[in-house]
């Protein structure tokens, strides 16, 4: 199995990003679509926990609520920034709170997103931020590997034992999800907030239905590689 390509430490180690908001049930979610990238993740729930975490977890690149239960965003970023001049941080805002997001700004802050969002908008900000820092590289890679399967991330190329598969997008998207996460049950709902974007309105059928597009396609007249897990969702995981 490979890991998923992107951006690394130039250590080769996987990047770390702090999440802070003291919304618990908006910082999972932040947290599971951040380390689906293959990043490095803590979460921390008022200021004074996120300066601690960053002294010993040296993320390198911070979410940050504006509003927080001890001290305000901008008393974070002073703090952070005390310790690293140049770590990069995306503010999280209330929408008609115009005012938070230009003093974030002024105060330097390098980025901001008004609540809600989508997790795929904060990603995209976050590695925009990611690939300005001069201490990181991509890595040169776009290839996912399990067991005899191989898909490319960059030309959308499809292999099994060798032979091409063609897929639609969203069946790609699909199996790029299991081919992440090798041996790990995904349950229905997880597959459906991650490559439906969670939007679909919880129909998890739709995901009964692609996973058998997905059989026919990589499995049909092979060893199966793609299990359902009764009750639990499916896996995806090398054929014996």
């Amino acid at each position: 199995m490979s890991t998923a390509p992107g951006l690394k430490r130039p250590d080769g180690s996987s990047v770390r990003v702090l999440v802070v908001d003291d919304e618990s049930n908006l910082t999972e979610l932040l947290s599971m679509a951040l380390r689906y990238e293959g990043w490095d993740i803590k979460s921390a729930g008022t200021g004074s926990s996120a300066v601690r975490t960053a002294k010993e977890f040296k993320p390198d690149a911070v979410v940050l609520d504006m509003m927080l239960p001890d001290f305000d965003g901008m008393e974070v970023l002073r703090r952070l920034r005390d310790d690293d001049p140049t770590l990069p941080v995306l503010f999280l805002t209330a929408r008609d709170a115009v005012e938070d997001r230009v003093a974030g700004l002024t105060a330097g802050g390098d980025d901001y997103v008004t609540k809600p969002f989508s997790l795929e908008e904060v990603v995209a900000r976050v590695r925009a931020l990611l690939r300005r820092s001069v201490a990181l590289t991509e890595s040169s890679s776009s290839m996912l590997t399990v067991g005899d399967l191989t898909l490319d991330e960059d030309s959308h190329e499809v292999m099994r034992d060798g032979t091409e598969i063609s897929l639609t997008a969203t069946e790609f998207e699909l199996l790029r999800y299991l081919m992440r996460n090798p041996r790990r049950v995904l349950s229905k709902a997880q597959i459906l907030d991650r490559v439906w974007h969670y939007d679909f309105g919880g129909q998890a059928n739709v995901v009964e239905l692609y996973i058998s597009y997905l059989r026919k396609k990589i499995d049909a007249g092979r060893e199966p590689m793609i299990h359902t897990m009764r009750g639990a969702g499916y896996v995806l995981k090398p054929a014996n």
